[in-house]
Order: C-alpha cells, then sequence, then structure tokens
C-alpha cells in the first residue's frame, strides 16, 4: 500500500493545524532558499510558501503519488524525488521544515545534526514529529500484528517507522550545533465524527506498514480487529464524535 495522497488528506484541516503552528514558530525572519522534506501533499509547502512567498522553494518527498498531487497543488514550485536520509542541499538553505516526516527516517543523532550544517548563519530548521508509539491508537496496531494468522509477516513492520526520543535528548542533540533551540510537546484533541474516522485517520498513516504486508482480505480482517480494540480505548461524546488525542513534539534549532 503506497502513500495515498486522497486517503492522507481526508482530514487535511486537522493534519495541517501543527504544521500552521510549526512554522509561526519559526524566527528566521526571510529566506532566499526554503525546503520542504517530506513534503507530501503539498499541504505543508503551502504554509510555508504563505510564510516565505519570496523564497526559492523546494518540496522534496519519495513517493511519486505525494509529489504528483503536490505539482498539482503548487504548479509553480518545485518538486524533486529523494530519500530525506542521504538528501543533500545543492546550496544552504535558510529554512528546512520536516513536518511529520522524520520519523519515517532513522538515525537521528546524525540526521539532525546534518540537517542543521545545511542552514545558512541565521537558518532554521523546523520539525514536528508525532510521538504518540504509546497510545492506544498504536499498541492497538502492535497487538492486532501480533495476534493474527499474520504475525510471522508483520514482524518488522513497526520498525518501519523510527521512535521519538524525549525532549531533553533532543534538545542535547541539537544545541551543540545551534544558536538557539525551541522545544516543545504539544496534545492535540481532533473530533472525529466517530470511531471509524479514527481507523480512516491512521489508515492514511500509521497502519500503512501493516496493510502494504496484507492482501485485500486480510487487511479487512486486520483493520476489523484493530477496530474492535480502539473502540474499547476511545469513548464516544455525548454528540457520538470521538475524541483522538494526538502527542506531536517540536523544535526549531536556528544556526
Amino acid at each position: 500500500m503506497s502513500w495515498s495522497p486522497s486517503q492522507y488528506l481526508k482530514f487535511e484541516d486537522e493534519r495541517t493545524r501543527p504544521v500552521r503552528d510549526l512554522v509561526a514558530a519559526i524566527p528566521t525572519r526571510q529566506a532566499v532558499h526554503a525546503v520542504d522534506l517530506g513534503c507530501g501533499p503539498g499541504n505543508s509547502t503551502e504554509i510555508l510558501l504563505a510564510r516565505y512567498p519570496a523564497a526559492m522553494l523546494t518540496g522534496v518527498d519519495n513517493a511519486a503519488d505525494m509529489l504528483a498531487a503536490a505539482g498539482r497543488r503548487l504548479p509553480a514550485q518545485a518538486f524533486e524525488q529523494a530519500d530525506i536520509a542521504t538528501w543533500q542541499p545543492a546550496g544552504s538553505c535558510d529554512v528546512i521544515l520536516a513536518n511529520a516526516s522524520l520519523h519515517w527516517v532513522p538515525n537521528h543523532d546524525t540526521l539532525l545534526p546534518r540537517l542543521v550544517r545545511a542552514l545558512s548563519t541565521g537558518g532554521s530548521l523546523a520539525v514536528q514529529m508525532p510521538d504518540n508509539l504509546t497510545e492506544p491508537s498504536h499498541l492497538a496496531m502492535r497487538e492486532v500484528a501480533q495476534s493474527g494468522p499474520w504475525t510471522a509477516r508483520l514482524g518488522e513492520a513497526a520498525g518501519d517507522r523510527s521512535e521519538v526520543g524525549t525532549v531533553s535528548w533532543y534538545y542535547a542533540l541539537l544545541k551543540p550545533h545551534s544558536a538557539r533551540v525551541d522545544i516543545w510537546r504539544t496534545i492535540y484533541h481532533h473530533v472525529l465524527s466517530d470511531i471509524d474516522g479514527i481507523v480512516e485517520w491512521f489508515k492514511g498513516s500509521g497502519l500503512r506498514p501493516y496493510l502494504s504486508r496484507l492482501d485485500e482480505t486480510e487487511q479487512a480482517a486486520f483493520l476489523g480487529s484493530y477496530r474492535e480494540r480502539i473502540a474499547a480505548a476511545y469513548p464516544v461524546q455525548q454528540d457520538g464524535s470521538v475524541l483522538l488525542p494526538f502527542p506531536r513534539l517540536f523544535m526549531v534549532a536556528t544556526r
């Protein structure tokens, strides 16, 4: 199962809110060259462009379908297909934005300092990552993966996503390379129409490593078991809606 722009953007408003908060916190006032690293379908690129309308802006992603959607959304901007783990800019960058992308990339201990070193003096690296691996939504994924006929094939699925470190770990990692590090953690409480909204949300992100290893019949069975588990963890509100608590880690390192 490849990255699906339409599935991802079913919750565009909710997914875009964190990047609005992140970009608003970048202290760099002007940018000649800005990069959206892991641009997806271009919703984050659009926010970065609104902040730096005069910048030469490049969106980078490794998923062709996402890049195609981003190009349709922002046809005047440049997009390139590349792996974040090995990507190198042609020259220094004034802003590098990585919104909900680096948790899919390993080796943060070397990756983040390398990205800071790619900045111009006064430039900023702005990162937002979901920090929800211990939430019921993700505990249920791992439990279902370990309890069905697919166990042997799904043993490595959880490893597709990197664990997110602590606030203090990232501060200690970034500060020696930065003049300033701003770091915080926020829990968003997204109001979804029902419990199926949570399933649909994570079909566009966290469930992908599991579903991509299954055929259509197995996917349906996996999702049925997953829905049963999360229904017990996310109570229905009086108006019928369901609240999805979603912790996210933010950091802005300015060189």
